[in-house]
């Protein structure tokens, strides 16, 4: 068993602590709001900041919303680099820039230690249930070293490529999602408007080719009007930014992320930031005058 160390205690990574600690590790954590009890209570032991994880911990996982809290984790003051000592890995499972992970990898690195990049896919529902998607990039060796942890967390875990790969892959997974969350939306608000039932739609269509997780658990969140995060807007907004910044970078058009990033922000607009990601429907429900329903 491993020592490992969690920073980000939120909707994710607080029941991925949980079940890491229920696979029988030993986990330091911190988190800015605080350790919940029930980790304590279930064998965790609370830290005063990132540096104390560090300095107790072989493994140092980072589950945080954005580039920023990532580095401010990692490089700030009482940030796990200055906890560190040669040998160690840590693991940033959050979500950010893969430019700005490559950059990381390399201060990490120049410390003796070894990096790996691996977000998620999943949602709270995936990390309850041990069953998050994980795309990783790095070193094979560590890739196979920490491979157990892993398992503890997810079902699909994939070595990508290189450091920033595994970050580069979670955006094209946000991509996918969030046009995926905006086709359903329109289907389903189509079907409304025209008089027929969405819930008898939705139904039908799980039966043939327009079948999905999307349609599944969102289709069904549109229609119960179940937008409580799950994954919040701001959070999917913030992948999308990634999206069209490295389009830009790249001299590429991403049209329909465009798109659906203003429908996010439509969202946002009416007050919509900690609303679900499936939430967007509520974007197209303005422009046709009609909810879901």
């Amino acid at each position: 068993m491993s020592t490992i160390g969690f920073i980000g205690l939120g909707i994710m990574g607080k029941p991925m602590a949980a079940n890491l600690i229920k696979g029988g590790h030993t986990l330091f954590l911190h988190s800015r709001s605080g350790v919940a009890k029930e980790l304590t209570d279930a064998g965790g032991t609370a830290c005063a900041n990132a540096k104390e994880v560090a300095q107790k911990s072989d493994i140092i996982i980072i589950m945080v919303p954005d580039t920023p809290d990532v580095e401010k984790a990692l490089f700030g003051a009482n940030g796990v680099a200055e906890g560190l000592s040669k040998g160690k890995t840590v693991i940033d499972m959050s979500s950010i820039s893969p430019i700005e992970t490559k950059q990381y990898a390399n201060k990490i690195n120049e410390l003796g230690c070894e990096y790996l990049d691996a977000p998620v896919s999943g949602g709270e529902v995936g990390a309850k249930n041990a069953a998050l998607t994980i795309m990783v990039g790095g070193n094979e060796a560590t890739f196979n070293k920490v491979k157990p942890v892993f398992d503890l967390l997810g079902k699909n875990i994939t070595l990508v490529g290189g450091n920033g790969d595994g970050q580069t892959c979670k955006v094209c997974n946000q991509i996918i999602v969030a046009l995926n969350i905006e086709a359903v939306g329109e289907a389903l608000l189509f079907a409304s408007k025209a008089g027929a039932d969405p819930a008898k739609v939705r139904q039908a269509l799980m039966g043939g080719f327009a079948a999905s997780r999307i349609l599944e658990v969102h289709g069904e969140r549109m229609i119960k009007r179940t937008f409580d995060p799950g994954f919040r807007i701001e959070l999917h907004q913030k992948d999308l930014s990634l999206a069209l910044a490295g389009a830009r970078a790249m001299g590429m058009s991403l049209p329909n992320t465009a798109t659906a990033q203003e429908l996010f922000n439509t969202c946002v607009a009416h007050g919509g930031a900690k609303w679900d990601h499936s939430a967007l429907v509520r974007a197209l429900e303005k422009m046709a005058n009609h909810e879901v329903a």
